[in-house]
């Protein structure tokens, strides 16, 4: 049966409550700390962050740096470290539909001190409106550094190209 509030032409969304499998990357050196939403459904296959094939995350990280583009999920550990990076995504639960931010409700946020109370962060980044949304909402604190809206490498934010992407984040990556 349809909803009242939903229009006809509306396709019914499939929503699966869904819980963060994998952990996040970080160090004591980690100065960083780059904020997702939450893993897209080949992020989840993959157990492993930014996993789609055309999400522009690990192209614009490898061209910020002047680096190699990591391939593997070692290599792409190994990277974020070399480069201080902390990655981490904001929920630990929510329901969704398949990879859509738009429709994540129901949200248990992750402990963001496991990260803080090991690293000497000094720069948060949410990769995207939902990351910075859902952060703002569940997560900050007064204590925590400014978090700094980016914008999305997800292929969904089609108005900006990689060379435009790059130069926004190195702005806030390169301290």
């Amino acid at each position: 049966m349809r909803s009242a509030l939903m229009p006809f032409w509306c396709k019914r969304m499939e929503y699966t409550h869904v819980t963060h499998t994998f952990g996040p990357v970080y160090d004591d050196a980690s100065r960083i700390l780059i904020l997702g939403s939450f893993p897209s459904v080949k992020s989840r296959e993959q157990q492993f962050y930014y996993g789609h094939p055309q999400n522009r995350f690990w192209k614009v990280l490898a061209a910020v740096f002047e680096d190699t583009l990591p391939e593997t999920i070692p290599q792409k550990k190994a990277f974020l470290l070399e480069h201080h990076i902390a990655l981490w995504d904001v929920i630990a639960s929510c329901d969704i539909a398949g990879s859509s931010d738009s429709s994540i409700r129901n949200v248990t946020a992750n402990d963001m001190e496991v990260i803080l109370k090991t690293a000497d962060i000094r720069r948060i980044c949410a990769n995207g409106d939902t990351a910075y949304r859902l952060f703002s909402k569940y997560c900050l604190t007064a204590e925590m550094p400014e978090v700094k809206k980016l914008p999305s490498t997800s292929p969904a934010n089609a108005a900006w190209n990689l060379e435009r992407l790059t130069q926004c984040w190195a702005q806030e990556l390169l301290l």
